[in-house]
């Protein structure tokens, strides 16, 4: 007999901004989500609702924890992104409803079937730093910030490089600033950074100002390495 699977606890579900959409069916959830981009908490409610399933599904793949957890993050981005143009009342070949569950395992046996993992010595990211729902946000906030104004963020606050290594490398690429311009261009990161994000993602998980504090809007594992430096050609 196969040990039972330990499903990992969410804080985010028993926030109040959460709460409040329990009774909110999934198409309802579905359509808020579509229709309000700008806001976080519907993503975030479909979420909770199935990251027990997501979760049971991929651990039962038979790959290590950390991939296992990597791989459920990855999922989830995957349907952060798809759900956009998810039409529940579609028709399908054999004319039954599309609902919102099947939608999710298809989703995650695709994901399953597809990955190509790195080794888990090469995965940075970790659920207890950031829960998916806080990942595709800042994600999708970091490719609304220009490219460079993006990569210093990223080079300061995920692989702790000092402000004159990040003027040195910019000059090296022909971005002329001094180590106290880029002080000040992350400064303008952070509050961009801070604006792009849903309020209601930062109520949710943050708690912080993010602006005062950049290190809670961006925790080591949330970015991955490539992520930051593929388009400058930087290996790290």
């Amino acid at each position: 007999m196969s040990e039972p699977v330990l499903i990992p606890q969410f804080p985010e579900s028993r926030h109040p901004l959460i709460q409040s959409l329990l009774r909110h069916s999934d198409q309802d959830l579905v359509t808020l989500y579509q229709r309000h981009p700008e806001v976080g908490r519907y993503f975030t409610a479909i979420f909770c609702r199935y990251s027990p399933v997501v979760y049971t599904l991929i651990r039962h793949s038979a790959r290590s924890p950390v991939q296992v957890d990597y791989l459920f993050a990855l999922t989830w981005r995957h349907i952060f992104y798809e759900l956009r143009g998810l039409n529940l009342y579609a028709p399908t070949p054999n004319g039954q409803a599309i609902t919102l569950q099947n939608w999710i395992i298809n989703v995650t046996a695709l994901c399953i079937n597809q990955a190509d993992l790195p080794p888990v010595e090469a995965i940075q990211y970790t659920l207890q730093a950031a829960s998916p729902p806080l990942w595709c946000y800042v994600e999708q906030a970091l490719d609304r910030m220009p490219s460079t104004l993006r990569l210093m963020v990223v080079m300061v606050q995920v692989f702790h490089w000092s402000e004159t290594r990040v003027s040195a490398y910019l000059q090296a690429e022909g971005e002329r600033l001094s180590p106290a311009e880029v002080r000040v261009k992350l400064q303008e990161g952070y509050r961009l950074l801070e604006t792009e994000l849903p309020d209601d993602i930062r109520t949710i998980y943050l708690g912080t100002d993010p602006v005062a504090a950049p290190e809670a809007v961006l925790p080591d594992s949330i970015v991955e390495p490539e992520m930051a430096f593929m388009e400058f050609g930087l290996s790290v």
